[in-house]
């Protein structure tokens, strides 16, 4: 049955020698895996681009029941993501998120409240004024909510887990700023030097892995340090 979605790109595997398995996040039917035949190719008509990470994208599928995988019929861009797929930082906090992301939803999973805010922080990422180094840390805290496990208060973060990387000193100004971030999200304007913000980092991964089923080693860290410094 043909269906018409929105969806959002988290993850491509290469498929024998042109084709791709394509996991999309989409607003009405969840998380679905998408077999596109034919998509590596030189030529101009390949729609490469269309299948890179963060990748909003409106869509008409095939949707068949109990299926592994299914196909696309029509896919085309919803909006421009230009500074991300073409700022090394921007690109590299998009793979943080669709890591995130792919690790804390499964197959078939449907939430149209978790994917608006998935869609909205991506048009924020996009913005030419986005504050990326606190980009990362806010998309947490917010998406940590719409996953059932945020706690009320920025303490509650501090005490629902078994790491506690912070000193005395640093407890105080991390509440303060988590606080802030809290209630501001990606609109955020407080300050934290870049050791304090790379040990909170660190902390609310340490929080997300004791809350997700199989968080297991959190990949793109590497290019997201490197971003942040």
């Amino acid at each position: 049955m043909l269906k018409k979605t929105s969806g959002i790109v988290l993850n491509v595997i290469k498929f024998k020698e042109t084709s791709l398995i394509v996991k999309i996040f989409t607003r009405e039917l969840g998380l679905k895996s998408y077999l596109i035949n034919g998509v590596r190719t030189q030529s101009k008509s390949s729609k490469m681009a269309l299948y890179q990470p963060l990748t909003c994208l409106d869509m008409v599928v095939y949707d068949k029941t109990n299926a592994g995988l299914n196909r696309i019929s029509e896919a085309r861009l919803s909006h421009n993501n230009q500074l991300i797929s073409f700022e090394f930082s921007r690109t590299g906090i998009a793979l943080f998120v669709t890591e995130v992301i792919a690790k804390s939803i499964y197959e078939n999973y449907q939430n149209e409240s978790l994917f608006d805010f998935l869609e909205s922080s991506v048009h924020e990422l996009n913005h030419p004024e986005a504050k990326l180094d606190l980009f990362p840390l806010a998309f947490l805290i917010e998406l940590a909510g719409y996953l059932g496990f945020a706690p009320e208060r920025a303490q509650g973060y501090l005490d629902e887990s078994r790491s506690q990387p912070f000193t005395p000193q640093e407890l105080n100004d991390v509440r303060f700023f988590l606080e802030d971030l809290m209630l501001k999200a990606y609109s955020c304007d407080q300050k934290i030097n870049l050791k304090l913000r790379r040990k909170l980092l660190d902390h609310l991964l340490d929080f997300y892995s004791e809350h997700l089923e199989n968080p297991g080693v959190w990949k793109s860290m590497t290019i997201l340090r490197q971003v942040l410094s």
